[in-house]
């Protein structure tokens, strides 16, 4: 994680920085030793903050943080999350990169915090999707860790899931589960997408090992649970919020994935001061 991490770090600096922070050149020029404080402004599940460490040790790798809470805690309004030595420029230079990737982190594991506490009592899992911002797969699903939510599948490239898309271009579920049981190694599940109680039938009879409800109302939902008894993992998916999440957990789903905990979350409010 941390080369990839780096190369993004690298990157999201260059596109900041680029030829070099001119309000700091002429307002902050030569050397001047300063500190800073990273303050929550807001309650929140801290995640990210060595991710905002190595942007500051980007720029300057003498720059001293030190993180006043660890990863996964309930931060309450007004804590300071850490404080930054170093020269005033390369603080102020690091300052945009490490909040902005910082708060989405934070973001993401507080709003994964309130779905896995909305189903607490019940089996289900909360899980993330590939619905994530190009470059930010790889953080953006450590917070939701953070955030006590599970890691679906990373890529195309480590699981198998079968699509509506997929069932239509080779000709059936039955035709779809048996091209990819050909194909893959006996280590790899395969998952299909569903959205009648026939196709969870169709998908039961060719061997998914779990089988995805899409989009069906929750008495569906449990119909087809009731169905697959046990013979497969039930995932739900398609309209999820926190509105409704429960009730569908009360269904007897094994796993609910969620698109909203990486696509859409509101980024936590953190501020950098100097002292």
């Amino acid at each position: 994680m941390m080369l990839s991490l780096d190369r993004l770090i690298e990157q999201a600096l260059l596109e900041d920085i680029h030829t070099g922070d001119i309000t700091t050149q002429a307002v902050v020029p030569g050397l001047r030793p300063a500190s800073a404080r990273l303050i929550a402004k807001e309650a929140l599940v801290l995640a990210g903050l060595f991710v905002a460490q190595r942007v500051f040790l980007r720029i300057n790798p003498e720059v001293v943080f030190n993180a006043c809470f660890a990863e996964g805690a309930l931060v309450e309004k007004g804590a300071v999350l850490a404080t930054v030595q170093g020269n005033a420029s390369d603080l102020l230079m690091a300052e945009r990169v490490s909040l902005n990737l910082l708060q989405r982190m934070c973001g993401i594991a507080t709003l994964t915090s309130r779905y896995v506490q909305a189903v607490s009592g019940t089996k289900a899992r909360i899980v993330d999707t590939r619905k994530t911002t190009p470059g930010l797969r790889e953080v953006e699903k450590y917070a939701v860790r953070v955030g006590g939510g599970i890691n679906h599948r990373t890529g195309l490239y480590d699981g198998v899931l079968i699509k509506e898309n997929h069932i239509a271009a080779s000709g059936g579920i039955a035709e779809a589960i048996s091209r990819a049981r050909a194909y893959i190694p006996h280590t790899l599940r395969i998952e299909i997408e569903t959205e009648t109680p026939q196709q969870v039938e169709e998908a039961l009879a060719a061997g998914a090992d779990i089988i995805m409800l899409d989009n069906m109302d929750c008495e569906t939902m449990q119909h087809c649970v009731g169905m697959i008894n046990g013979r497969a993992l039930v995932e739900a998916s398609g309209g999820v919020n926190l509105d409704t999440v429960r009730a569908i957990a009360e269904t007897g789903v094994d796993i609910i994935s969620i698109g909203a905990l990486t696509h859409s979350p509101r980024a936590m409010d953190i501020s950098m001061l100097l002292d």
